[in-house]
C-alpha cells in the first residue's frame, strides 16, 4: 500500500488527541531537545545521556553543547559528568545547523494495520527510521508525516521503537500522544511482542537460548555498541533455532529489552554473528549487502480497543532468496 497523504482523523476530544491540522503541522523545524529522564537512566552521566539521541549524535557533541550552556536539568547548568536523577525535566538547545525540518515526502511503505489511532507498517531495508545526522530525509518518519503520526519526541513523531537501518520488518508508529503514551507502556511492561528472523553464523550448538548481558557504547567505535560499553544498559535476548543450513543457523529472535543493535551485539558476543553484517561480521560470504535481520511478528493488545493484535510480515525476497540458495547448496536440518 502506498503512504499517500491522506486528513489524519479529529480526536481533539478525549484523551489528549492531536488535533491538528497537517497545514498547521507541518512544515515543522525542532530547536531543541527536551526529555524526561527515565528510571532505568537514574545515575548516567549528563553527556552520555545526551548522546543516546541521534541528533545529538556523539558524546563529544554533547560534551560541546553542555560547556556552550546549551544543557540544563531542571533549568539549572550542570557539568557534563553530572549524575542525573529520574523524572528531571532536560533541556538541550540544539544549533541552527543542527535543527532538522519535517516534511512529508511520497516514499512507498506497506501498512500491516492502521486505525486512528496507531499504525504498523513493514520498513524495508535501507531505509533510516527518523532523522539523525546525515538522514535528514528518506526516513520512515518523513513517510508517515501525511498518516498523522504524533506524540513523544518533536523529531520522531509516534515513534516508539527502531529498527536499524539495513534491518526489514514489522515497527509500529502513534497518532496521538495519549496512545505514544500507552505503547511506551506496553513496550516498557514487556507487553508488545517482538519476535525476528536472524540467519547468524555457524551451528549454534543449544536449540533455544538466552543472552543476557548489558549493552552499550563501545569507546573505541563510538558508532557501534559492546557488552559493557559507555552508559551500558540491561539486555535480554530469548532465541530458538528453527533450521540449520551448513555453516548458517537460522533462528527466532525474542526480544525482552530493545537496546541499540541488541540483537547484532549479542549474537556476536556468543560468537555467532548475524549473517551480511557489515559492522560486527565484518564479512559478506553470501553477498547480502545487509545483515540478514527481520522483524518477523508483532503482537500486542490495542491500547484502546483491547482487541489482540497478531501481526506477520514474511522474509523479504533478497532473504528468502539467500535462505533457499543455502538450503540448495547445503545440508539442511530443522531447529
Amino acid at each position: 500500500m502506498d503512504l499517500s497523504p491522506k486528513t489524519p482523523p479529529d480526536r481533539s476530544e478525549g484523551d489528549g488527541g492531536a488535533g491538528a491540522s497537517p497545514d498547521k503541522r507541518l512544515p515543522r523545524a525542532f530547536s531543541q531537545l527536551e526529555f524526561t529522564v527515565a528510571p532505568e537512566d537514574e545515575g548516567a552521566r549528563l553527556d552520555i545521556l545526551l548522546a543516546r539521541f541521534p541528533e545529538i549524535g556523539s558524546r563529544s557533541q554533547a560534551a560541546a553543547l553542555i560547556e556552550e550552556g546549551c544543557v540544563t536539568v531542571e533549568e539549572r547548568k550542570r557539568p557534563k559528568s553530572f549524575r542525573v536523577e529520574a523524572g528531571s525535566r532536560v533541556v538541550a538547545r540544539l544549533k541552527a545547523e543542527e535543527s532538522l525540518r519535517l516534511v512529508p515526502e511520497q516514499l512507498f511503505v506497506p501498512v500491516v494495520f492502521e486505525d486512528e489511532r496507531l499504525i504498523v507498517v513493514d520498513k524495508p531495508a535501507g531505509m533510516v527510521t527518523h532523522p539523525s545526522r546525515g538522514h535528514a530525509s528518506g526516513t520512515l518518519v518523513h513517510a508517515l508525516l501525511s498518516r498523522g503520526i504524533g506524540g513523544g519526541e518533536a523529531f520522531r513523531p509516534g515513534i516508539v521503537h527502531r529498527l536499524d537501518r539495513d534491518t526489514s520488518g514489522l515497527i509500529i508508529a502513534a497518532k496521538d500522544s495519549a496512545t505514544h503514551r500507552r505503547l511506551s507502556a506496553l513496550i516498557r511492561e514487556k507487553e508488545l511482542t517482538r519476535v525476528y528472523l536472524a540467519l547468524v553464523h555457524g551451528n549454534l550448538s543449544a536449540q533455544e537460548g538466552t543472552v543476557d548481558a548489558p549493552v552499550g557504547r563501545d569507546t573505541a567505535r563510538r558508532k557501534t555498541m559492546t557488552i559493557g560499553g559507555a552508559g551500558c544498559r540491561s539486555a535480554v535476548t530469548h532465541f530458538r533455532v528453527v533450521e540449520r543450513a551448513g555453516d548458517f543457523t537460522l533462528v527466532e529472535v525474542h526480544l525482552e529489552t530493545g537496546r541499540t543493535h541488541q540483537i547484532r551485539v549479542h549474537f556476536l558476543a556468543i560468537g555467532h554473528p548475524v549473517a551480511g553484517d557489515p559492522v560486527y561480521a565484518r564479512r559478506d560470504p553470501l553477498g547480502l549487502g545487509r545483515q540478514f535481520l527481520h522483524s518477523h511478528r508483532m503482537g500486542f493488545v490495542h491500547p484502546w480497543t483491547q482487541e489482540a493484535i497478531e501481526l506477520v510480515s514474511p522474509l523479504p525476497l533478497d532473504l528468502e532468496r539467500a535462505l533457499a540458495g543455502l538450503r540448495g547448496s547445503a545440508e539442511v536440518g530443522p531447529g
